[in-house]
């Protein structure tokens, strides 16, 4: 992470364990307590290190991680004193999780299996990992990853939500224009009607706005928490998939799991980085009792302590 200074100003870098499946996987297991597995691969050299220090230490299970000879992928974020970020990843030789390493062991008993654009970089990789895992009956959760991910891989994708195997799929409003670009209509609420065409719930992430979700023909239309300072957008959208996605597992109604990831997603951007400090994490505690939420079981004793 490297803050770009204003002038006179020396410029923060920080180095962390990401990567946007991760940033969401770790959500929900630091933040909410979910048993989450990570299926991937990362590399033998210092950066891999690091990344298996942090998921561990962030409750995430590292059985399906594979640990491979060669460089651990890496992306260099540039934010500005509005908390608006660039991200270059640098993947030219890193070390790969390959479609046919995958078995069915993989997603055994997983209730849901998150999925991210990115892995279309990989040949065939995402659609092996969608079809194993509904052969275990797992629900698959999608989020489009970034504009140009829905540009160079349309194909793909398109063939991916026509096949009706994508269950829940995350948008926001850069990769809602892109899906619909050469349509009459290119915005939010277009492209939230298209998903919801494929999927049972789709979701648009529209930022400081908030979000809008479809299930079926039931709309929410929710706000962004209020108070949420921005240091840093890296890692909200991802964020906000973490805490809706423990709505989803909780049962809760469809606005309520939008407010939840409103809830997680505003804890990010209080800080430089994807990752949600315990700070920050109460503070979302705080924030979900406010709006009439329920927060995570074991996070009530330490709210109630915090405001003693």
């Amino acid at each position: 992470m490297h803050m770009l200074p204003t002038p006179g100003e020396l410029s923060p870098i920080r180095t962390m364990a990401g990567g946007s499946v991760a940033n969401t996987i770790r959500g929900l297991a630091a933040g909410f307590g979910i048993s989450c597995n990570i299926v991937g691969a990362c590399g033998d050299d210092e950066q891999g290190q690091m990344f298996l220090t942090n998921m561990k230490m962030s409750g995430v299970n590292l059985p399906q991680l594979r640990i491979k000879r060669g460089p651990t992928g890496q992306c260099v974020c540039l934010v500005d004193a509005e908390g608006n970020r660039t991200m270059r990843p640098c993947l030219s030789d890193a070390v790969r999780l390959q479609a046919t390493e995958l078995s069915r062991d993989d997603f055994r008993g997983s209730q849901w299996v998150v999925l991210n654009g990115y892995g279309f970089y990989g040949e065939k990789l995402v659609e092996r990992a969608v079809s194993l895992a509904k052969q275990d009956g797992a629900c698959i959760s999608m989020d489009l990853a970034s504009f140009e991910v829905v540009r160079n891989f349309r194909s793909q994708l398109l063939g991916l939500l026509e096949s009706g195997k994508v269950d829940l799929c995350f948008a926001n409003e850069d990769e809602a224009r892109e899906l619909m670009s050469g349509e009459p209509n290119a915005d939010a609420e277009s492209a939230l009607e298209f998903l919801a065409n494929y999927c049972r719930w789709a979701v648009v992430m529209l930022g400081p706005k908030g979000c809008i979700a479809r299930h079926g023909k039931e709309i929410a239309r929710v706000p962004a928490i209020e108070g949420a300072e921005v240091i840093d957008t890296t890692g909200a959208g991802d964020l906000f998939a973490s805490g809706f996605l423990y709505g989803m597992i909780k049962g809760l109604p469809l606005a309520d799991c939008c407010r939840m990831g409103c809830c997680s997603g505003g804890a990010v951007v209080r800080a430089l980085g994807g990752e949600v400090s315990p700070e920050n994490w109460q503070w979302a505690y705080k924030q979900m009792q406010v709006i009439g939420l329920p927060p995570p079981n074991f996070a009530q004793g330490s709210i109630r302590d915090s405001t003693n």
